[in-house]
This record gives structure tokens, C-alpha cells and sequence, in this order.
């Protein structure tokens, strides 16, 4: 088995566990959320075999780089840290209603890297600046940052779907409690926030060492710091405030927002250092 098997094979899985999700959540069988639940830990197996094998593929080419270094891999990876902390979150909460809204995100992040046709898969070198032993502990607490984040932005969704009464049984009995949305939506902030503050500590101690200074206001810094006001500002509305519903979730969807933007919108819109991801 090579890496790119691994990695269809992923792809293939993500997407059969969120037809059981959806499935689950349409006819009401929670039989298919289990099934749903199995495929989906059955393609993070799939997944993490893809990420390791490519990183021996990168060492048998001379690269010796880990997989994370490219906007192919960056999906990959993004994929994995969302389904591994989701399969955690279901076997906490026995909640899987969740997965109606959170599995699809998995299966669009390594979607989108296999189908688009203008994302390489190629293993390439590292160029210069990424040569670093800061390179994994960056991006791996960067994008467990935006694991949880996602997971947030799932929770949130389910606020501006779900009604408040239903007078019958409903579609949307299948979906959790108001209270465990709001404690979980507000758990994964809590749990992105502490990532992402890590990761930016972490790559601001790379870029000094790379291009000595720590700060320089590159397009992708700017952006991963109003990243991390926005998601500030939800915890401060949350913990000081007392926010909580529809309100709190609409910031953790704008937060979400500039995620996408930070991972996507600098890299294909603005110039900078951080270009080559």
C-alpha cells in the first residue's frame, strides 16, 4: 500500500460515513449513525496510514521533510485532526447528532485536496525557511487549533437549523440537547483557542529564527491574530458576559470565517511569506 491508496481510501470512507450520518439523521435509524461512526474511524485509520507512509516516502526521495509543508498535505492533516478529535467528542458525549454536521466537514477538507486539480499531491522538497525543527510543533497545534474551531462551527450550525418546539416528533429530534450544543460549542473554542495560541506562539518563534524577527505582519500573521481576537472576544461575551444560544454561536461562525480565510483566502488572494503554503 502506498500513500496514495491510503489516502483515496480515506477520501472513500469520509464520504461513506456522511451519507450514514445524514442518512441516520433523515430516516431516523441510529443503526446508520453507528455504521457512520465506524467507516468514519475506519478512514482516520486510512488516513494516519497515508500520512505516515508519505513521510516515508518523503525520506526514501532524499526529502526526509514531515507531510505537512503543502496546501495538499495542510488538507490531509486538517482532515485528520477533525475526525480524530470528533471520534473523541461522539465516544465522550454518545451524542451523534453531531456527525450530521461535522462529518461533512471532514470529508470537503480531503475532498477538496483529491479533486482539485490546481492542488499538487507531488512530494517536493523544502524550500529554505521551512527547514526547521519548529516546522511539526507549528503546524500541528495550528491545525488542532482549527480542528476544534470546526467542530464549533458544526455545533453552531445546529442553532439556525434546529427549532425551539416542535409539536410533533421531528427530523430534528434526532439532534442533541440545547445544552450539550452550547457546552460543546463553547469546549471546542475553549480547546481551538489554547491550540491556536500555541501555534502562533510557536511559529512567531520560527519566524525569528527564519527571518529574524518574530513579527512582521505578513499577510498570514495578521490574519491568524484576528483569528485569535475573534474567538477572544467569544469567551470574553461567554465567561463575562454570560452569553450563551443563538448570539454566542453567530461569533463562533464568524470565527470560522476567518479561519477559512486565514487557511485559504491569504494563501490564494495575498502575497507574503507564508505564499508557498
Amino acid at each position: 500500500m502506498n500513500s496514495s491508496f491510503a489516502l483515496s481510501s480515506t477520501t472513500f470512507m469520509y464520504g461513506l460515513a456522511t451519507v450514514f450520518y445524514i442518512g441516520s439523521f433523515a430516516f431516523k435509524q441510529k443503526m446508520l449513525a453507528k455504521i457512520g461512526f465506524f467507516v468514519l474511524v475506519a478512514g482516520m485509520v486510512f488516513n494516519t496510514a497515508g500520512i505516515g507512509l508519505r513521510w516515508m516516502e518523503s525520506y526514501q526521495m532524499g526529502f526526509g521533510r514531515a507531510p505537512f509543508t503543502n496546501m495538499y498535505e495542510s488538507l490531509v492533516f486538517f482532515s485528520w485532526t477533525m475526525a480524530a478529535l470528533y471520534i473523541f467528542v461522539e465516544l465522550k458525549y454518545k451524542e451523534q447528532g453531531f456527525g450530521v454536521f461535522i462529518a461533512p466537514l471532514i470529508f470537503l477538507a480531503i475532498a477538496y485536496a483529491s479533486f482539485d486539480s490546481s492542488i499538487s499531491a507531488r512530494i517536493n522538497p523544502l524550500i529554505p525557511a521551512l527547514k526547521s525543527n519548529w516546522l511539526i510543533a507549528h503546524v500541528v497545534t495550528c491545525f488542532l487549533g482549527y480542528a476544534g474551531f470546526a467542530l464549533a462551527f458544526g455545533c453552531s450550525l445546529i442553532y439556525f437549523i434546529k427549532p425551539r418546539q416542535t409539536a410533533n416528533a421531528s427530523f430534528f429530534d434526532r439532534l442533541p440537547d440545547w445544552e450539550v450544543i452550547d457546552e460543546l460549542t463553547y469546549q471546542m473554542v475553549v480547546f481551538g483557542f489554547l491550540f491556536l495560541t500555541i501555534g502562533i506562539i510557536t511559529g512567531a518563534v520560527w519566524a525569528n529564527s527564519a527571518w529574524g524577527k518574530y513579527w512582521s505582519w505578513d499577510p498570514k500573521e495578521t490574519w491568524s491574530l484576528i483569528t485569535w481576537f475573534v474567538y477572544a472576544i467569544f469567551m470574553h461575551l461567554r465567561l463575562m458576559r454570560g452569553w450563551h444560544g443563538k448570539n454566542l454561536a453567530l461569533v463562533s461562525i464568524i470565527g470560522f470565517m476567518a479561519v477559512l480565510f486565514t487557511y485559504f483566502g491569504v494563501n490564494f488572494l495575498l502575497s507574503g511569506l507564508h505564499s508557498y503554503g
